[in-house]
């Protein structure tokens, strides 16, 4: 029993020391309001989500958003050199959908999406935690 208990307690700890570096919650840029977010991106499978955690206006004031809990990010796929790639992007302020890719160096995440052949840029998110 000691060693079913020892091999669970090693693979939480190995679970957190091999978490990915986009693992963590981010701040978006503002949006074309004006609002921003705060995104907490997690492995999801192979791949990994974001959700909206927490909103905000222009101010900086928290706000009640009806977005909040919902996926911002969903089926990126880690590849070497930082690039989060293969997914999907939603943007709330536009409420399109986006294929969309990521690219890590540091505490800041630059994120991009393209639909259509028509590219946008989602700005540079940092890490809040």
């Amino acid at each position: 029993m000691r060693i079913f208990a020892f091999a669970a307690a090693l693979a939480v700890i190995g679970g957190a020391a091999l978490a990915d570096p986009v693992e963590g919650t981010w701040q978006t840029r503002k949006d074309d309001n004006g609002n921003y977010g705060h995104v907490q991106i997690k492995a999801c499978g192979p791949a990994f989500c974001g959700t909206l955690v927490k909103a905000f206006d222009s101010t900086g004031k928290e706000i009640a958003s009806p977005n909040i809990g919902k996926r911002i990010v969903w089926d990126m796929v880690a590849y070497p050199d930082g690039l989060y790639d293969d997914g999907k992007i939603w943007s709330p302020d536009r409420d399109k959908t986006y294929n969309g890719e990521m690219t890590l160096k540091g505490n800041n995440l630059s994120v991009r999406g393209c639909v259509l052949g028509i590219c946008r840029d989602g700005g540079t998110w940092k890490r809040v935690n």
